[in-house]
């Protein structure tokens, strides 16, 4: 990668930073950060835009011993997008930006949740995807997600629900970063209680959440939304993270978000880090920011008086 990228400076944020003294050892947990910012989407030079701004972000976090960093959801093109946009950005999983992403996981050291359009031959077809791809530290492709729950009329219109084709292969499944074992789900996904639980019940300790949950946004057949998306970040990302007992973060956007200079949306800025008692570790305002937590089971006793497990006590032959 050329050092484009120091022409052009990384706007002001804020780093808002909950960690020990030391990231979590293999095994034990992880040190998560979460970007929140504004973007460029819908062109070619969007998608470069935000690339360099990856770069930059990544090597910011490396400096503060992040293990995973994880971005908003179609983080790569930006979420404003047309049916027609959406197929010429759209890339395989091994497509060039996804090798630059792999080659900045390398060069800092730190795994990557990066969502992006994908473009992929399923059942005889060319079909597109909102996906995220999760990067390990040495740029291994561990899990390349595609959305299953598509929001509203508008996503349907650009993507194709993920794993309704048996080669596509599971499609809740727990990958491992610093031997901490995740899944990934979706915005939309966020409101669903059955796909967190599903993913504790796989055995994550961390669901990790991209989201693009707006204030307004300008739809695909040029429609305005009537009104804000519903702020979840308060409701259910803690309930989800109380009753599987695990660690769930909620990754937005803030600000603006523009294509050729036109403003298409604006987000909430809602981004949080939320342990497995519901209680809120790290929140973002709606402004530019760097959020880290670090993920450790270890500073967490039980819920409840001993013997009491919300997954150990369920009868899932009654429901």
């Amino acid at each position: 990668m050329t050092n484009s990228s120091d022409r052009r400076p990384l706007a002001p944020y804020r780093l808002h930073s909950f960690v020990h003294p030391q990231p979590p050892a293999p095994g034990t947990g992880l040190r998560l950060g979460l970007w929140q910012g504004e973007g460029t989407a819908g062109t070619a030079e969007a998608v470069e835009d935000n690339l360099l701004r990856l770069e930059q972000v990544a090597a910011i976090a490396a400096g503060q011993g992040v293990q995973l960093l994880a971005f908003p959801e179609l983080y790569l093109s930006g979420y404003i997008v047309t049916p027609a946009i959406a197929r010429t950005l759209a890339e395989p999983s091994d497509g060039p930006s996804l090798q630059r992403v792999a080659a900045i996981a390398r060069r800092h050291g730190l795994a990557l949740a990066v969502p992006y359009p994908e473009r992929a031959r399923v059942a005889g077809e060319e079909r597109f995807y909102d996906a995220i791809a999760l990067v390990d530290g040495e740029g291994t492709l561990l899990r390349s997600y595609r959305k299953t729950h598509l929001w509203g009329p508008d996503e349907k219109r650009c993507w194709s629900p993920g794993y309704v084709h048996a080669e596509e292969g599971p499609a809740f499944t727990v990958q491992s970063v610093n031997g901490f074992p995740l899944g990934l789900l979706n915005c939309y996904e966020a409101e669903f209680p059955e796909l967190s639980r599903r993913l504790a019940l796989e055995g994550a300790k961390l669901v990790l959440i991209p989201t693009a949950a707006d204030s307004f946004a300008l739809l695909s057949h040029g429609e305005r939304t009537d009104r804000p998306y519903p702020d979840v970040s308060r409701t259910l990302i803690p309930a989800h993270a109380l009753h599987n007992n695990c660690f769930v973060a909620y990754a937005n956007r803030c600000g603006q978000e523009t294509v050729n200079g036109k403003v298409m949306a604006g987000y909430l800025g809602n981004s949080v880090i939320v342990g497995p008692h519901g209680d809120l570790l790290a929140a973002a305002r709606s402004e530019p920011t760097l959020l880290i937590a670090d993920c450790l089971p270890s500073d967490y006793g039980p819920t409840h008086p001993t013997g009491t497990s919300y997954l150990a006590d369920r009868r899932p032959e009654l429901y």
